[in-house]
């Protein structure tokens, strides 16, 4: 496989300004401006006038209440993302993993989770709607209040015309403290256009969670899962988004970190990953938390016990980071290339030490053109962006990390 040399985060491009990448004409960069230290978990909206939205969180460090969601614009014919803008304002919660959503109304959502310190089970989802593209939002409400539901991934709209929200549930017993190792994964299903939602389990899902639900060209649904273990990726799939298939492991790692894929125009998918998993790591980390101050913590939580499928794994290596293609609606994935190569070190989140090189949580879409737009978490420190085409990918040949 051919990969891209990795950049330092001080690149010699001004903040938000689209450079080709060195060395290779066919691809574009861009370190989105940041306003905070740490900056993660970026989403990508691709809008019908050709603008390019990204929101991601940032502040000091994830879990900590200065943690706000951030938003950024590439406008159309531009060469410059713009300033990020914040949007969202609670001094109590750390406000993580916004979600943009292009409505078939023509206003856009952006959703988001809010929890107490590292305790993902306090979690809530909280949503702002948009009726000009993103330039001015409307107020903040609370759209799922069950304590520990957790978005990632976007809305989608089935050919039935419900909207499905994909969402997992941070659960623990009593007196636990939350360490992943009990997550689900659960569909919110809506016909009212978001006013009410009913809630349908995927069955067998305890582990796997970032649920990205994807309709294929036939209108069945397929979904592509993280999985707790650090093992594979997992797949599941449904005819009307009601009832799922357990899901299954596919021939592709996980490393216990964010993916994110797409359907492109030709009926291809498009994956964004890291090529990793447990298997490949030496250290381990006691949870994603476990390096930052718990103002919650009164003293009387206990770890998490492990579930009937064991304990979730913290610590395997981010990176690299890769872009695969699937011919085949998601069964076999021939065709990749890295965009990222590095250690992905990722024993702590600290940002202010700068000790962190991961490459992580992706976000893809591909606009009107073509293009296919990736942004991406680097070092923990930036937001990068990058555009290039499935000819790119496909010019590495068939490969495997």
């Amino acid at each position: 496989m051919t990969s891209h040399s990795t950049l330092p985060v001080q690149a010699t491009a001004m903040p938000g300004q689209l450079h080709p990448a060195p060395g290779d004409d066919a691809r574009v960069d861009a370190y989105l401006p940041a306003a905070t230290v740490q900056n993660h978990a970026a989403n990508l909206l691709a809008l019908d006038n050709g603008d390019l939205l990204c929101a991601w969180f940032g502040g000091t460090q994830e879990g900590v209440p200065d943690i706000s969601i951030y938003l950024s614009r590439l406008p159309q014919g531009s060469s410059t993302w713009t300033e990020p803008v914040r949007l969202s304002e609670d001094p109590t919660r750390s406000e993580q993993n916004p979600v943009l959503f292009a409505a078939p109304d023509g206003k856009r959502w952006l959703i988001y989770t809010a929890q107490l310190s590292g305790h993902q089970n306090t979690s809530i989802v909280r949503r702002r709607i948009s009726a000009d593209n993103g330039h001015t939002w409307g107020p903040i409400d609370t759209l799922f209040d069950k304590p520990g539901t957790f978005v990632r991934q976007p809305i989608v709209v089935a050919s039935d015309g419900a909207w499905l929200c994909p969402v997992f549930l941070c659960r623990v017993e009593a007196g636990e403290r939350w360490s992943g190792n009990d997550d689900i994964s659960v569909v919110m299903r809506s016909t009212d256009n978001g006013t009410s939602w009913s809630e349908h389990d995927v069955p067998g899902s305890i582990g796997c969670v970032h649920m990205n639900i994807q309709v294929l060209h036939d209108g069945s649904l397929v979904a592509l899962f993280r999985s707790r273990w650090a093992d594979h990726i997992y797949l599941s799939r449904s005819a009307d988004g009601r009832t799922w298939s357990e899901p299954q492991p596919l021939d592709l790692p996980n490393n216990n970190s964010s993916i994110q894929f797409v359907v492109l125009a030709n009926g291809h998918l498009g994956l964004v990953f890291n090529h990793s998993c447990a298997a490949q790591s030496t250290q381990r980390r006691a949870s994603l938390y476990d390096d930052i101050e718990d103002a919650e913590d009164s003293g009387t939580l206990v770890t998490q016990a492990a579930s009937a499928r064991g304990t979730a794994f913290w610590g395997a290596p981010r990176a690299p980071m890769t872009l695969a293609v699937s011919t085949d609606g998601g069964r076999t994935w021939p065709i990749a290339r890295n965009l990222e190569t590095g250690d992905g070190y990722c024993m702590t989140n600290n940002s202010t030490d700068k000790l962190n090189r991961e490459f992580s949580y992706p976000s893809i879409v591909q606009s009107a053109d073509g293009r296919l737009h990736i942004a991406y978490t680097y070092f923990r420190q930036r937001i990068k962006y990058v555009c290039v085409t499935e000819d790119w990918v496909a010019s590495a040949g068939p490969a495997r990390a």
